[in-house]
Protein backbone atom coordinates (compact mmCIF):
# COMPACT_ATOMS: atom_id res chain seq x y z
CA UNK A 1 0.00 0.00 0.00
CA UNK A 2 2.73 2.40 0.89
CA UNK A 3 5.87 0.37 -0.08
CA UNK A 4 6.97 -0.51 3.61
CA UNK A 5 6.61 -3.61 5.74
CA UNK A 6 5.36 -6.57 5.09
CA UNK A 7 2.90 -7.40 2.25
CA UNK A 8 -0.67 -8.39 3.98
CA UNK A 9 -0.43 -11.43 1.70
CA UNK A 10 2.88 -12.73 3.05
CA UNK A 11 2.05 -12.12 6.47
CA UNK A 12 0.41 -15.40 7.46
CA UNK A 13 2.55 -17.34 5.15
CA UNK A 14 4.40 -18.63 8.18
CA UNK A 15 4.01 -19.30 11.93
CA UNK A 16 7.42 -16.69 12.83
CA UNK A 17 6.08 -14.44 10.45
CA UNK A 18 2.57 -14.28 12.06
CA UNK A 19 4.05 -14.06 15.63
CA UNK A 20 6.48 -11.22 14.56
CA UNK A 21 3.34 -9.54 13.37
CA UNK A 22 1.53 -10.01 16.03
CA UNK A 23 4.02 -8.85 18.57
CA UNK A 24 4.37 -5.61 16.53
CA UNK A 25 0.80 -4.66 17.00
CA UNK A 26 1.14 -5.32 20.72
CA UNK A 27 3.96 -3.38 21.43
CA UNK A 28 2.51 -0.83 19.38
CA UNK A 29 -0.53 -0.57 21.93
CA UNK A 30 1.45 -1.00 24.78
CA UNK A 31 3.62 1.89 24.36
CA UNK A 32 0.68 4.32 23.06
CA UNK A 33 -2.00 3.50 25.24
CA UNK A 34 -0.97 5.54 28.86
CA UNK A 35 -1.39 3.85 32.19
CA UNK A 36 -4.21 5.00 34.88
CA UNK A 37 -1.98 6.36 37.21
CA UNK A 38 -0.42 8.52 34.79
CA UNK A 39 -4.26 9.39 33.64
CA UNK A 40 -5.07 10.53 36.94
CA UNK A 41 -1.83 12.25 37.40
CA UNK A 42 -2.34 14.56 34.66
CA UNK A 43 -6.27 15.44 35.21
CA UNK A 44 -4.87 16.21 38.83
CA UNK A 45 -1.89 18.92 37.64
CA UNK A 46 -4.55 19.94 34.96
CA UNK A 47 -7.23 20.68 38.04
CA UNK A 48 -4.19 22.77 40.14
CA UNK A 49 -3.50 24.52 36.91
CA UNK A 50 -7.08 25.54 36.17
CA UNK A 51 -7.74 26.03 39.98
CA UNK A 52 -4.89 28.75 40.23
CA UNK A 53 -5.35 30.56 37.15
CA UNK A 54 -7.15 33.81 37.40
CA UNK A 55 -8.17 36.28 34.54
CA UNK A 56 -6.88 39.73 34.64
CA UNK A 57 -10.75 40.27 33.00
CA UNK A 58 -12.75 38.87 35.51
CA UNK A 59 -14.64 41.21 37.30
CA UNK A 60 -13.23 41.43 41.15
Amino acid sequence: MFGFGTKMSQVFSSRWKAVTWGLGIMLTAYCTVPSPEQTEQQQAQAAQASAAHKSPWAKN
